[in-house]
Parts: C-alpha cells; sequence; structure tokens
C-alpha cells in the first residue's frame, strides 16, 4: 500500500468517524519541536465528541503545545489534525475560519487582557468573529455569559486585577463560551485554586458540558478533577500519548509512570474521595421519599 493510499484510507477513515458522530479531534503523526528539543514525536489521538478528556504527562511533555498545535497557534513539523473532520493545519480559508468559531479556549490562569473590564474581554471574539453585532446585543451576551459561569453581574464593569484567581478563571471562561463553541480546550483551569474552589469549578465545567453538550480538552495535573469529571484520561509520555482511557483501564496498563501516578499517596486520596462522594449519594438516594410516596 502505498503513502498516498495510507493517507486517503485515514481520511476516509476520519470522515466516517466524524459522520457517525464519533470523532472531535483527530491528531496522527503529529511533531513537534523546539531547535534540538523534540517535544512530541508520532503522536496519535482522537477526541470523541461530547466527551470530557483529561490530558496528563509529567513536566515537559508537551500537554499545552499539544493544545496550541491543535487550535493553530504552534505549527508542528510533521504530522496532521482534523477537527470536525476539516484537516487544520496551515487552513486559513474560510471552511477552517468556520472551524474555529466552533471552539473555546480557557488559557492558564485566565489570560484576561488587563486593561479590558470583565464584559469587554467577553466581547473580544464576538468583536474578532461578529464585527456587525451591535453594542446593545454585545452586551447582553457578554453580560449572559458572566452569569451562566457563577460570576455576579457586577462583575462585569470590574478589571481583572479587581477580581480573586477564581473570578478570573470564571471570567477566561465566560469568554471561551462567547461564541456558544461546541469545543472546550481549558488548560489548567484549577490551578491555584483552593480545594473547595476547584471542586465547584470541576461541577461548572461538568455541567456546562451536559447541558450544551460540549466536548472538552482538558489539561489538569488535578486528580480530583481527573476522577470527578473526566470520562477518558489521555496520558502523555515518551513523546506521545502513551495510553488513553478510563482511570480503570489506565490503572490496568503496567506503565511506571501511570502507575506512579494513579496508585501514589495523592491518587489514593483521590480514589477515596471519590468512593466517599458516591456512598453520600448513594445513601442520600436511599433515604429520600420514592416519588409514589406523599
Amino acid at each position: 500500500m502505498s503513502e498516498e493510499e495510507i493517507q486517503r484510507a485515514e481520511e476516509e477513515r476520519i470522515e466516517q468517524a466524524v459522520e457517525t458522530a464519533e470523532i472531535a479531534i483527530s491528531v496522527r503523526g503529529l511533531r513537534n519541536s523546539f531547535g534540538d528539543q523534540v517535544v512530541h514525536e508520532g503522536l496519535d489521538l482522537d477526541v470523541r465528541k461530547g466527551e470530557i478528556l483529561g490530558v496528563v504527562g509529567g513536566s515537559g511533555t508537551g500537554k499545552s503545545v499539544l493544545m496550541r498545535a491543535i487550535i493553530g497557534l504552534q505549527t508542528p513539523d510533521e504530522g496532521d489534525i482534523h477537527v470536525f473532520g476539516e484537516s487544520m493545519i496551515g487552513r486559513l480559508d474560510d471552511e477552517a475560519l468556520a472551524i474555529r468559531k466552533r471552539w473555546g479556549v480557557l488559557f492558564q490562569g485566565g489570560a484576561l487582557f488587563s486593561t479590558l473590564t470583565v464584559a469587554e474581554n467577553v466581547e473580544v471574539p464576538i468583536r474578532e468573529y461578529y464585527p456587525n453585532i451591535g453594542p446593545q446585543l454585545r452586551d447582553e451576551i457578554a453580560a449572559y455569559k458572566i452569569r451562566m459561569t457563577g460570576l455576579p453581574t457586577e462583575a462585569g464593569p470590574k478589571y481583572p486585577a479587581e477580581l480573586s484567581g477564581g473570578m478570573k478563571k470564571r471570567a477566561g471562561l465566560a469568554r471561551a463560551l462567547a461564541l456558544d463553541p461546541d469545543l472546550l480546550f481549558l488548560d489548567e483551569p484549577t490551578a491555584g485554586l483552593d480545594p473547595i474552589g476547584a471542586a465547584a469549578f470541576d461541577e461548572m465545567t461538568r455541567k456546562l458540558q451536559q447541558t450544551l453538550g460540549l466536548t472538552v480538552f482538558l489539561i489538569t495535573h488535578d486528580l480530583d478533577t481527573l476522577y470527578s469529571i473526566c470520562d477518558r484520561v489521555a496520558v502523555l509520555a515518551d513523546k506521545k500519548v502513551t495510553a488513553v482511557g478510563t482511570i480503570e483501564e489506565l490503572l490496568a496498563t503496567d506503565h511506571p509512570w501511570i502507575q506512579e501516578y494513579f496508585n501514589g499517596p495523592r491518587g489514593r486520596a483521590a480514589t477515596a474521595a471519590v468512593s466517599r462522594e458516591k456512598d453520600r449519594e448513594q445513601t442520600k438516594a436511599a433515604l429520600s421519599p420514592s416519588d409514589g410516596r406523599r
């Protein structure tokens, strides 16, 4: 089978997967490097539509680099990236632009513009992609997105410097949701938050994903996040995705980093916390009156 035939067969496979509502993102043979430092080599990954995929890996494994390559901020040396069936590398045409409108991104730390208010930050993608929308409707959309992420209405006219760390994350999320995306990229969304704030952000992420039907690509080092809201987890190691699956499936592998990460003290603590939460939910359900009782 020639290289051209292999490429054609792979494109047909991706198209078929997209048509049957399976794959939102398909990455094949990705190579990323900075000078002599190779970050990724032959990296493959599929992100299923409607899932929350957690992405983990040790320091320097290129989690953020992978995300930046997918959204077009990092040009890979080799490989291809399809989003909703469209090849995205080097694309600046109208079809690629239409795909970019379908995703939102929350960068590490929120990445808010310090000289803009929260509402003005949320309006940035609206101004960029829909310049004909008038100021009144733009303000209404921004206010709605701000409320959607749990921020009070009075947060709109504030500047990022006036917000707490958790509020900045929520403001960044409101901006990521400004265009009603199908696909959401979150880069370390709970980093720097206290446990209560992190748990609240996780719960909000899951509710938004379920309510809006989002596909979520979530980079994190937070084991509680992985256990509580991620449908599957992709592990970056050895310059590629070494494993992807549910946590139970990952625990069945013998990769040393995976075993150390999930079976270490923090991993066991996260497992115990999830188990306790499930027990509480089951107890609450058992004590609640059935629908037929008065």
